[in-house]
C-alpha cells in the first residue's frame, strides 16, 4: 500500500510532498522558508521554483549528488523510500 507521500511524486507538488511528509502544511512552509526555497510571503523564490520544477526522482538525485560531488547518472533513485543509492 502506497503512503501519501506516493501521491505527490510529480513536478510542482514540493509542498504538498513536503506536507505530508511531514504531516503539516504550515510545518512544510516553514521548513521551505528556513531553507530559503519560499520567502516570509509565501511565495516560492527562484531556488523554490527550481526545485519545485523538480519531480520527486530529480530532487533526490540532486541532493545525492551534492552530497557526494558525483554525477547524477551515479545513482538510481528507489521511489518506496525516496532516496537515491550509488548504482
Amino acid at each position: 500500500m502506497p503512503n501519501a507521500t506516493q501521491k505527490f511524486m510529480g513536478k510542482h507538488q514540493l509542498i504538498d510532498r513536503l506536507a505530508a511528509q511531514v504531516g503539516s502544511r504550515d510545518m512544510a512552509i516553514d521548513i521551505l522558508r528556513k531553507r530559503g526555497h519560499m520567502d516570509s510571503k509565501g511565495q516560492l523564490t527562484a531556488e523554490g521554483r527550481a526545485r519545485d520544477a523538480m519531480t520527486a526522482e530529480e530532487r533526490a538525485l540532486d541532493r545525492a549528488s551534492k552530497a557526494t560531488g558525483a554525477k547524477p547518472s551515479a545513482f538510481k533513485y528507489n521511489p518506496k523510500t525516496n532516496r537515491a543509492t550509488r548504482r
